[in-house]
């Protein structure tokens, strides 16, 4: 299933009651965040997603928690379950080898062979029907929330960014947070080793890097930029949605950008001005604020529909909208994972490590010390590698399961023996590392011990027979238990 704009997607939550508007005049400054706020942390499953119709100052509504749950992040896929969505990509691709999607990426340079997923050019998009260039630029038109009462500026959080660079022509995908400085500047939280490694070939260079910056279309793009590192999130995005993705050529410079978007910036990196001269403070999603200098995005122009939709990811401590993207996020991961390392069945990452510090992975174990190995090979991944704390059990073990996997740690693990420590690059919002750059990591092996891992025979799990629990099934109804459940609850 694909979307042509966000609000063909919001016409079916509409329908389907995933909707919630407010008439209500709201401010876009830390009012409209602790709205969402409240709402995802008490209301069952994530709660809605939010359409805030009236914002104080500005004539376009915002819209909050917009994959802020299972069942929508399901339906932007076209899945009724997460696990299906690399069986899906799987099919639209007709894949003989074994491997599957990811490797006939691979092994295609660019956008050749991949027929009807590739992105097709058009020359007129809802995204331009309005285009404000050079003086008429004015980013304060936009309703963009300050979420959090130490940001001092505005943060747009749902944008998908193209940053091209200039030398090598290649293109990197992201969706970071952007601070509103002025009118017409952005700074880039700049989170990952590969942007900020642009961001210093543009001073060296002297060259100005060209920057696009889209807000709305298809839900999915959101999405798209998981495996950005390795794949176009453009591609990605086709692959996702069924269909390829329609993108028009930005007005002022030579990226292109989904012509389904409801609002597109448009600026570049200033050799020669390329960071903020005061650091910028925004919240992160383990529920504390980050302060450093930052690249600046000098913006051209300001494209949007006639009537657009501002969408805004609120940054909070979990549950929130990140906290379930990331947890489809870690489905699509696991194709790759698993190419990596076969033994490997599940992966999951509990909405309590916000998704940055805590991960299970349950393994076939076939060998002695095999979960050390399948650990550093997680940690030598570009997506895992800051991860702090990684937990692996057997397959038998329901990683699903945060409570199994704990009591198994406690059961299995010996602290001397099986916790793993070693050092890591840090993350730019973890504050506990002990030097800037360098963190501490642990892995867990909770794994059951094979001959020369343990000292003594393992004891066997307590488990009902499969005759016992055949004859219990048969018979469950003669207890009347059924019943009595269902007036209970």
């Amino acid at each position: 299933m694909s979307f042509a704009s966000l609000s063909e997607f919001l016409a079916e939550l509409q329908d389907r009651g995933e909707l919630v508007r407010i008439a209500a005049p709201v401010d876009s400054a830390l009012e409209l965040a602790a709205i969402t706020n409240r709402i995802a942390r008490s209301w069952p499953g994530g709660g809605p997603a939010i359409l805030f119709e009236s914002v104080k100052n500005s004539t376009i509504p915002v819209l909050t928690n917009l994959l802020g749950s299972r069942r929508r992040l399901c339906h932007s896929l076209g899945v009724d379950d997460l696990n299906e969505v690399s069986a899906n990509l799987d099919r639209r691709l007709q894949l003989e080898q074994p491997n599957g999607w990811l490797d006939s990426l691979k092994l295609v340079p660019g956008w050749g062979g991949l027929g009807k997923w590739t992105p097709k050019s058009v020359k007129t998009a809802a995204c331009q029907q309005v285009v404000r260039l050079g003086r008429d630029v004015n980013l304060w038109d936009l309703p963009v929330p300050r979420s959090w009462p130490d940001e001092l500026d505005p943060v747009i959080t749902s944008g998908q960014i193209v940053v091209r660079n200039p030398m090598t022509g290649a293109s990197l995908f992201c969706q970071s947070p952007l601070v509103v400085v002025n009118q017409t500047e952005v700074a880039w939280y700049d989170d990952k080793i590969e942007q900020t490694a642009l961001v210093k070939q543009a001073q060296h260079s002297g060259q100005n890097v060209p920057v696009a910056i889209s807000l709305g279309g298809d839900p999915v793009l959101t999405l798209s930029t998981v495996l950005a590192d390795t794949i176009d999130a453009r591609l990605f995005a086709g692959l996702l949605r069924g269909s390829a993705l329609e993108v028009v050529r930005c007005r002022t410079n030579e990226l292109d950008v989904p012509a389904g978007a409801e609002i597109v910036i448009e600026g570049y990196i200033d050799s020669a001005n390329s960071t903020t001269v005061e650091p910028a403070t925004i919240a992160r999603g383990n529920g504390r604020y980050v302060t450093r200098v930052l690249p600046l995005i000098q913006v051209t122009a300001i494209t949007q529909r006639a009537n657009p939709v501002f969408p805004a990811m609120i940054t909070a401590m979990p549950p929130s909208e990140e906290s379930w993207i990331s947890l489809a996020a870690v489905r699509m991961q696991l194709p790759i994972v698993k190419r990596l390392l076969p033994e490997t069945v599940d992966i999951h990452q509990p909405f309590c490590g916000a998704g940055r510090n805590l991960l299970f992975v349950s393994i076939h174990k076939t060998s002695e010390y095999q979960a050390r190995r399948v650990l550093h090979a997680l940690w030598g991944m570009p997506s895992l590698g800051r991860m702090k704390i990684i937990v692996i059990v057997d397959a038998d073990q329901n990683v699903q399961r945060e409570e199994q996997v704990w009591f198994t740690v406690g059961t299995h693990a010996c602290p001397s023996r099986d916790f793993i420590f070693s050092d890591g690059l840090a993350r730019d919002d973890d504050y506990t590392p002990l030097s800037n750059s360098l963190a501490s990591r642990v892995g867990i092996d909770a794994t059951r011990k094979q001959n020369n891992e343990r000292s003594h025979p393992w004891p066997q799990s307590m488990t009902t027979s499969d005759d016992i629990a055949s004859r219990v099934d048969a018979r469950w109804t003669e207890f009347g238990l059924e019943e009595r459940s269902k007036r209970e609850i």
